[in-house]
């Protein structure tokens, strides 16, 4: 039968939808692993080359690509990029003229 369904909009930030703590975080180390998952698919490589690139086993690879990320850091995850061969940029700027809270955020070229 008809059931009516609440609708939710998003505010970008699923971790902070689902009110989990430290939301910007979790956010960014999903976006840093999305581009380290990217990356081992786009060179075709198996976990087990992926985790040698890595210098890490082929179990913390997995983890990655189920995106298992408690046992990451950042700074991890940016070491995994630079082993892949990208550049990490971190850019720091004073926030927007406004009582909002600064903000954590990870972008690609």
């Amino acid at each position: 039968m008809d059931e009516e369904m609440e609708i939710f909009h998003s505010s970008g930030n699923i971790f902070a939808d689902l009110e989990l703590p430290d939301a910007e975080e979790r956010l960014a180390k999903a976006e840093l692993t999305r581009q380290i998952i990217n990356i081992i698919a786009k060179r075709r490589l198996t976990q087990a080359k992926a985790a040698e690139l890595l210098g890490i086993d082929q179990p913390k690879i997995s983890a990655l690509t189920h995106g298992k990320l408690s046992g990451f850091s950042m700074e991890r995850l940016f070491h995994f990029l630079n082993a892949l061969g990208l550049d990490v940029q971190i850019t720091v700027k004073p926030k927007a003229r406004s009582k909002q809270q600064a903000h954590l955020k990870v972008t690609s070229a």
